[in-house]
């Protein structure tokens, strides 16, 4: 299984849907633009190969808009820092090979033409699929959908008509125009699934190893972790102590590694949870707790769109269940809950009670270990592979504090990123 056939599609599909948890207001935003963008790319005549790099680019045009309300000032208008976005986007997916040439798409996606001189930034050519990827962004968030469609397209091509040249280039503000007349194209805009009206067989199904996959998993895990200091590391220690728990218990290599990507997409779910219940530093109440306890039901809806994560799947969304069959969401009990699953839930269980949080210091060794076994006791959690962690635990700790000091070191860096 060092190969998969997986369709890299179908993975960024997953980190969109994933995004618009983030923004219920915004769903549907990035697919709207890959749809039209599509559109564009093949009215202005571009190979195959240029409409798929476009299209993918897309679809997650807005990865670095980490927070809500990042998304919404994007909603609201162009802010001065409209770009920061685009290359924290480009900086997330950058050495992710199969995506290398839609990276250098959405780093300019908020380039204006201005007169042919956007088509460079700072001495680096811009991919003329960001400027396709601007225009079908603005339109997008012109449409207006409580109003109908039909009706809204004099206005919105007026609007785009009055910055053609400045901020658009003139041949595709054209090509927009020369669309109006087709209903159907701006009806599929506004549809459920607008992608689902591109001919995705066009774009091959990659065979992806086992290590790209592992490197968008951990893509993902910064789009969870990145959206506070709360949460920075916290995907990154789980991670690893899986990884490393599995390997002791006596996993092959490459479930180790089906380890890993579990462990920093389990919390992909949360991206459904306000910051402000994710970051309260008191105790939480009921319904905030019911809020927290829905992440792991998101997670695994996300991942059960790609049909290779069955395994990963599992390990990842049932972090929370618990041997006894009170856990959540699912109740799954006794051998109904897989090896994986439960080392997913200790490494779950040590990272948060022994990493330091703004609002409290991690436990002590002995503690944390007094922790575990009375969760062992209580009918949580796996008494085999607690031992195992306890057999290892100086390891195991220092191995979740690298890791960690890791992840808060490329949080700094990306709260400091500049325009490059």
């Amino acid at each position: 299984m060092e190969k998969i056939k997986i369709s890299l599609y179908d993975l960024l599909k997953c980190i969109s849907n994933a995004q618009d948890l983030i923004s219920p207001r915004l769903s549907n935003h990035q697919k709207q633009v890959a749809y039209l963008s599509y559109i564009l790319a093949c009215e202005m005549k571009l190979s195959i190969i240029d409409q798929r790099d476009i299209f993918l680019a897309a679809l997650v045009h807005d990865i670095g808009a980490l927070s809500k309300s990042e998304r919404l000032e994007i909603i609201e208008a162009e802010p001065m820092t409209i770009h920061n976005h685009a290359f924290i986007g480009a900086k997330l997916l950058d050495g992710f090979k199969p995506m290398k040439r839609s990276v250098r798409i959405i780093r300019y996606h908020h380039m204006n033409w201005d007169e042919e001189r956007g088509t460079r930034f700072q001495g680096n050519e811009v991919p003329y699929g960001s400027h396709i990827i601007h225009l079908a962004d603005r339109v997008c968030l012109m449409i207006r959908p409580e109003e109908n469609i039909l009706s809204q397209i004099p206005q919105i091509i007026e609007r785009i008509s009055e910055k053609s040249g400045s901020v658009y280039d003139p041949k595709l503000v054209d090509i927009l125009k020369s669309i109006c007349r087709d209903e159907y194209i701006w009806l599929n805009i506004i549809s459920s699934s607008p992608i689902s009206k591109v001919n995705t067989s066009l774009f091959e199904i990659s065979e992806l190893e086992i290590d790209d996959i592992i490197d968008l998993s951990f893509i993902f895990s910064q789009i969870i972790d990145f959206r506070s200091s709360f949460t920075a590391r916290h995907s990154a220690g789980v991670a690893r102590i899986s990884e490393r728990l599995a390997s002791l218990i006596g996993f092959s290599p490459v479930e180790c590694k089906m380890m890993l990507v579990a462990g920093y997409l389990h919390d992909i779910g949360k991206l459904a949870i306000d910051n402000a219940v994710l970051e309260k530093p008191t105790k939480l109440d009921e319904e905030e707790f019911n809020e927290i306890r829905s992440h792991t039901y998101y997670t695994y809806q996300l991942l059960d769109m790609i049909p290779q994560f069955k395994i990963i799947n599992e390990w990842a969304s049932y972090h929370h269940e618990r041997l006894d069959g009170r856990g959540y969401p699912f109740h799954i009990k006794g051998d109904n809950l897989s090896y994986g699953s439960r080392i997913m839930a200790v490494a779950d269980v040590f990272t948060a009670i022994t990493e330091n949080r703004p609002y409290r210091l991690g436990m002590s060794d002995v503690h944390a270990v007094k922790v575990l076994e009375n969760m062992v006791e209580s009918g949580a959690l796996d008494k085999n592979v607690v031992n195992v962690l306890k057999d290892n635990f100086q390891m195991i700790n220092e191995l979740r504090e690298f890791s960690q000091e890791e992840a808060a070191s490329r949080y700094e860096k990306f709260l400091s990123i500049e325009l490059e």
